[in-house]
């Protein structure tokens, strides 16, 4: 725990990506086969559940300090993150480190999987004596894993080129490998890197290509014959599998949704065996005969997320169907090695033999130069598009985010002006700071609430806003800050959906501040009114799609 520890702080504490690298690579270097794959678990989000909750935490934590609730949540407001409060206020232990066991990351990850079967006197006994045995850091680290918030700056890339620096193993072959449904608890680091494993995994899906953003001009891409255009649809990226008879469908996070969608069954009568489909799973309304299709808002598979059984209302009102991108296995062979016109084709005919309302193939925008598909780009709204999608005809189907190859284009984003009236504490190196905004526009008289944002400006303005809180807050909410409704910002978002969650009958689609408006007075923001016009064009834009 104390080696896992240690480069938990070295990665927190560095930028440096070559740094961070390092000292991957010469944990993987030292540390045992149950650490390795502990470490591969948790930094891929394959975390065990939480089986110890912030309530006893707090107890445990009151109770080895000797203060008062009104104490410790003075301080719990003034760090902003649970596992590093408690971990500033756990007196340093009197034991001699001679006398210390040092147990093994391992170690307490298996114990945390059984502890939430305990009743929460054994829980209290298991922390309390944990924490003895640990110096600060450790205490942090143990702290973020119990409470579920671990979450640590490093890419699977990255990782993923530090294990192969430590292996024979290619980095394309190890992101593969570490792909799938496998539990840290049952396999060792050595099956998990055999080619056996991974032939054995019937539902292992392969690493998403992941394209950057198109940053300049798109005439840079250079001759316009060598990209495919296509629409960038709204939805959730996700890999299709079947083999040997059974269906799998994998989100792009890793998680397998095939029971989530039961619109897919179909496919694991039609589709071959050794076949696998990457593409968007998105809620579509019903298409017409000729096939074609007419993708609904976000929010309409957010109803359909994280439900565990799908009604047949939540079927009807918000259906799902997949639009087909690229095929990257066929006859069970890994076909990501040929040109994207090739595996184009293949796409091609196996959608079309098939032939079901809920799988389609992704249209191909036909344009003659980049003038011509900028205009193009202006309907992406119109089409219940993100943007445009560049791909190279001759590129392979690469492994995690790769510049020169795939490029998404998205469109400009919608716009409204808001007044800051709420703030809290950011996480992690923002803890200190006042950087959690809740954001307000009229309604005549009146200030109501639609949206929050965290992300957007610089470092130095966050310290800005951070000093105005400090200076302008009127009341006090726990950790929340009400503040003099006087900082004006400029908020970007995706899309608008009705909302009978929020006061103001509205929620946003990827929310940020795109910009702070020191021009604007608080009497300048938008209204309520502008809203939900904007929710009536947008509603009127997929409604006359549907309708088509």
């Amino acid at each position: 725990m104390k080696r896992f520890a240690e480069l938990i702080m070295k990665l927190a504490t560095t930028t440096k990506t070559n740094a961070k690298l390092e000292a991957i690579r010469a944990y993987f270097s030292e540390a045992t086969s149950e650490d390795k794959i502990w470490v591969i678990a948790l930094f891929t989000g394959r975390r065990p559940k939480r089986s110890v909750n912030s309530a006893l935490l707090r107890a445990s934590c009151m109770q080895a300090a000797n203060i008062d609730p009104w104490l410790f949540e003075e301080c719990y407001h003034t760090v902003g993150d649970l596992a590093e409060t408690i971990s500033l206020l756990i007196p340093e232990s009197d034991i001699d480190t001679k006398d210390v066991v040092e147990y093994s990351l391992s170690h307490y990850m298996n114990l945390l999987r059984n502890i939430g079967k305990e009743d929460d006197d054994v829980k209290a006994l298991f922390v309390s004596e944990a924490w003895t045995q640990m110096n600060r850091s450790e205490i942090f680290v143990f702290n973020k894993l119990m409470t579920g918030g671990f979450r640590i700056g490093v890419s699977q890339k990255l990782m993923v080129n530090a294990i192969a620096k430590t292996t024979d193993v290619s980095p394309s072959i190890i992101a593969h490998r570490i792909m799938g449904d496998w539990n840290p608890a049952t396999i060792s680091f050595d099956e998990l890197m055999s080619t056996e494993h991974s032939a054995a995994d019937d539902s292992k899906p392969y690493p998403f290509y992941l394209a950057y953003a198109i940053e300049n001009e798109v005439s840079e891409l250079g001759n316009e014959d060598e990209w495919q255009a296509e629409w960038k649809w709204d939805g959730i990226r996700g890999q299709i599998i079947k083999r040997n008879d059974e269906l799998f469908v994998w989100s792009r996070g890793e998680e397998l949704m095939t029971d989530k969608f039961p619109e897919y069954k179909i496919l694991q009568e039609l589709l071959p065996n050794g076949t696998a489909i990457d593409g968007e799973i998105i809620s579509l309304a019903t298409p017409s005969e000729e096939g074609n299709f007419a993708p609904l808002p976000f929010s309409a598979l957010q109803t359909r997320i994280g439900r565990k059984n799908i009604t047949s209302k939540q079927l009807k009102e918000a259906p799902v169907g997949f639009i087909a991108y690229d095929i990257i296995e066929e006859n069970a062979k890994d076909i990501r090695m040929i040109s994207m016109l090739e595996r184009r084709k293949k796409l091609e005919e196996i959608i079309s033999k098939i032939n079901v309302p809920i799988l389609h193939l992704s249209p191909i925008i036909n344009f003659n130069n980049w003038e011509e598909l900028i205009n193009v780009r202006k309907q992406s709204r119109d089409k219940g598009s993100e943007g445009i999608m560049l791909k190279r005809k001759n590129s392979e189907y690469k492994d995690g985010r790769k510049r020169g190859d795939w490029w998404k284009w998205k469109i400009d984003p919608l716009t409204i002006d808001a007044v800051m009236i709420y703030a809290q504490k950011g996480s992690g190196r923002r803890s200190n700071l006042y950087t959690d905004y809740t954001f307000a526009v009229k309604d005549g008289d009146n200030l109501v609430t639609f949206a929050k944002a965290y992300s957007g400006l610089t470092d130095k303005e966050f310290a800005q806003v951070d000093n105005f809180v400090k200076r302008n807050s009127i009341e006090k909410f726990g950790p929340v800050r009400t503040v003099k409704p006087e900082l004006v910002f400029e908020l970007a978002f995706e899309g608008i959906a009705e909302s009978k969650r929020h006061k103001s009958g509205v929620a946003l689609r990827f929310p940020r501040m795109s910009r702070w408006r020191k021009d604007k007075k608080p009497e300048d923001i938008n209204t309520l009114d502008d809203l939900k016009m904007m929710l009536k064009i947008f509603n009127e834009q997929y409604s006359s799609k549907v309708s088509e």
